[in-house]
C-alpha cells in the first residue's frame, strides 16, 4: 500500500537543502504547504484559435476547467467600490473592458469572482489571482455582464 507523504521543511532545513542543491549543481524542488497545487496559465494559453466564428478555448483551458489555477495580470478598474468581482486584463487598462455580448469578448481578459471581498489595487499593479477556472458563456444575473472565462472563489495578491 503506497502512502503519499507531504514533505515539510523548517527554515533551517530549507536553507541547508538549498545550499546542498546549489553546491551539487542539482535543481531544488520544494514541497508546498497547500493541499492542492494551482496550475499556472497565461493569457497566451487561453484560446487555441480565433476565427470569424469566434474564440475557441485551448486544450489547456479545457483540461483545467473546474480546477485551481494561478494567473497573472492587471485589475481593470471596478465599476463600483463594493463589487465582489473584477476583470483581470493582460495589460493595464483605465476603464472596465466588459462588452455587451460574448461574440465581442476580447481574448485578453478574464472575469474574477472573489471568494471574499478584498481591497482593490491600482490598474498598473501586477497581481496574481488564484481560484477555480470556469469556461463557457455565462450572464451574471445581478449585472447582466456576459463572460466566456471566469475564475471563481478567487483571491489575489500583488506581485
Amino acid at each position: 500500500m503506497s502512502k503519499l507523504v507531504e514533505a515539510r521543511f523548517n527554515r533551517r532545513q530549507t536553507l541547508q537543502t538549498m545550499s546542498l542543491g546549489l553546491i551539487a549543481g542539482l535543481p531544488l524542488f520544494a514541497a508546498g504547504s497547500r493541499a492542492h497545487a494551482e496550475s499556472p496559465i497565461s493569457f497566451d494559453e487561453l484560446y487555441g484559435k480565433v476565427s470569424v466564428l469566434g474564440l475557441e478555448f485551448s486544450e489547456k483551458v479545457k483540461q483545467l476547467q473546474g480546477k485551481e489555477i494561478a494567473m497573472r495580470g492587471f485589475m481593470a478598474p471596478p465599476l463600483k467600490a463594493e463589487a465582489q468581482f473584477f476583470v483581470l486584463t493582460e495589460i493595464p487598462m483605465s476603464i472596465c473592458p466588459f462588452c455587451s455580448t460574448d461574440s465581442d469578448w476580447p481574448d485578453n481578459i478574464v472575469v474574477v469572482y472573489l471568494g471574499e471581498k478584498q481591497t482593490f489595487t491600482q490598474p498598473s499593479q501586477t497581481i496574481e489571482v488564484r481560484g477555480k477556472l470556469e469556461m463557457g458563456s455565462w450572464t451574471d444575473p445581478e449585472t447582466g455582464f456576459v463572460s466566456l472565462l471566469r475564475i471563481r472563489q478567487a483571491e489575489y495578491a500583488t506581485v
